[in-house]
């Protein structure tokens, strides 16, 4: 049977190397369950425990849609980054619900269905600059890693030089710290799992300096009354107010730049990228990514997206959808640890954001730094996203000074006619704002 349905013998693989790529997948994204509830709950006030199995059906929704509808082993699940948008930029920072705020996920999943039915999304996504499909990536890193040391102390405010750094040797700050070094480490060495083990690590040390509450149980069964606080909450109404247009563009543009990307380097990996450099079965690929957004706005999590994790599945011979499936059902079988999952602390997933910036930052590398016209627009997008609190920003301000910088260097014809749309539309936001 699952000969017949992943077709193991003609992508040279067997059932035992999926289920071990399956596993490594699970390791090395498993921090997930800890973070994205941690981010939504103290960004965005969600519930904890109803994030928490929220987040877990996103993933065995989005991965399994995946794995049947194009049969690669990738994994989907509430993106980092994305979720930060969510909690501390549009809910914490511009005073949105964050049922309003999953009325918008909803509608961006909608409307990458639509785009992934019809050619359109392939399109937009080839007519973006890879300057600023880089700037945009390599920025979500600067961000997060700057919110992870904030959750963790390490950056404090102070009202002369707007931060500072905090006492990194008691409370929240060392045990983050640990959590950085161990992880630092264990990844430099190519340990398998090493956020997920730098996450456990930092929250046993924590139980040493009172950061973390020891747990009263460890296993205990899901309940629907804890999903029930989000599921369905989603405020579609709201999140067709005129004003909400701009957030509404920015998680569509940062979920189609993350998405193609990780599609494109992890599939360059498995040897799926046909001799053209293109993606066989790419639009059911974006229809699956789509799907698994809008289930996840139902369900009561961020946008949910492909996650390059993947990679290391890929890495130890995963090839199909056989793969993905595995994952399902190792992230169901978590419903059943909430109790021991609830009590890592913020400073230790801290330790997760700060890791995983660092990963997004190594993008950087892409940008043509012969070229300032490539350059200075990047840097832009990159520096205002952490200085200014908001992805929506850097995105902008990027999309304003590339078609200008490229307009008046005479280099013109080398940007899409999409791009100077989009820089018209931002510049009309910023004035009407």
């Amino acid at each position: 049977m699952l000969e017949k349905m992943f077709k193991l013998k003609e992508n040279n693989t067997s059932v035992s190397t999926e289920v071990t790529a399956g596993i490594t997948t699970f390791m090395t994204m498993a921090y997930i369950i800890f973070v994205n509830p941690s981010i939504l709950h103290n960004g965005a006030g969600m519930p904890f425990d109803g994030v928490f199995i929220a987040t877990i059906a996103g993933i065995i929704l989005g991965t399994l849609c995946m794995a049947f509808l194009t049969n690669y082993p990738f994994a989907l699940a509430s993106g980092m980054g994305l979720n930060a948008f969510f909690a501390f930029v549009v809910v914490k920072g511009m005073g949105v619900s964050w049922q309003v705020a999953l009325g918008l996920i909803f509608l961006e999943g909608i409307i990458f269905i639509v785009l992934s039915v019809l050619p359109v999304r392939k399109m937009i996504v080839n007519s973006i600059p890879m300057g600023l499909k880089t700037a945009i990536s390599a920025g979500i890193g600067l961000f997060i890693a700057f919110i992870g040391l904030q959750n963790a102390g390490i950056v404090v405010d102070d009202p002369n030089t707007l931060v500072t750094i905090g006492n990194i040797f008691t409370g929240p700050a060392l045990v983050a710290l640990v959590g950085i070094i161990v992880t630092g480490i264990l990844h430099s060495r190519g340990v398998k799992g090493s956020l997920l083990i730098g996450i456990i690590v930092a929250t046993v040390f924590g139980l040493l300096n009172g950061v973390t509450t020891p747990p009263e149980d460890i296993i205990a069964m899901p309940r629907m009354a804890e999903w029930s606080q989000v599921l369905f909450k989603l405020d579609i109404a709201g999140a067709l107010n005129f004003g909400m247009i701009a957030v509404l563009l920015t998680f569509l543009f940062v979920d189609m730049f993350d998405t193609a990307g990780t599609l494109v380097g992890v599939s360059q990996q498995a040897g799926y990228l046909d001799e053209d450099g293109n993606l066989p079965k790419a639009s059911r690929a974006l229809l699956a990514d789509a799907i698994g957004t809008t289930g996840g706005a139902i369900f009561g999590t961020s946008t949910v997206t492909t996650y390059v994790e993947s990679a290391s599945g890929v890495a130890e011979g995963g090839r199909t959808g056989l793969t993905g499936v595995v994952v399902s059902i190792l992230f169901f079988l978590c419903l059943f640890f909430k109790p021991l999952v609830a009590i890592v602390p913020g400073a230790a997933t801290a330790s997760a954001l700060i890791i995983v910036g660092t990963m997004m930052m190594s993008n950087i590398t892409k940008l043509d730094w012969g070229d300032f016209t490539e350059v200075l627009p990047a840097f832009i997008t990159m520096i205002a996203m952490p200085l200014t609190y908001s992805i929506a920003n850097g995105i902008a301000l990027g999309f304003i000074t590339y078609p200008l910088i490229k307009l008046f260097t005479g280099k013109e014809k080398e940007v899409h006619w999409l791009v100077y749309v989009l820089g018209v539309i931002f510049i009309a936001y910023y004035v009407w704002v």
